[in-house]
């Protein structure tokens, strides 16, 4: 009986973990934000972070592989009001994955 509970609490973890993964987002699955940008800065994981001034963070999930150049979009957003497309999680809780980036009507990165 003790192997039963231990194999669904696994299987219930293994689904909410695998829930939290983001593939494929949508438009109509994000919350829509709007920060002004105090500092630009990347990891060893090629992720592109955009911090505002209050210490919040948002990233752009292996920006740099995916082509985009760190100095000229860091010139682009700094100081600058930009729009953040972040995805929500099924269970309320939005993230700080960029799925898409915008400034004014221009849009510098989307996963759309």
């Amino acid at each position: 009986m003790n192997y039963i509970i231990k194999a669904i609490v696994a299987m219930a973890c293994l689904f909410f973990f695998e829930s939290c993964i983001i593939n494929n987002a949508k438009k109509q699955e994000c919350i829509v934000k709007q920060i002004v940008v105090s500092e630009v800065y990347t990891s060893n994981a090629a992720d592109i972070f955009f911090k505002e001034a209050n210490g919040d963070f948002y990233y752009i999930n292996r920006g740099l592989e995916k082509g985009l150049k760190f100095s000229q979009l860091e010139n682009m957003v700094m100081g600058k009001k930009i729009t953040l497309y972040l995805y929500k999680f099924w269970f309320g809780h939005q993230s700080n994955h960029i799925s898409q980036l915008a400034l004014d009507d221009e849009i510098l990165f989307t996963e759309f």
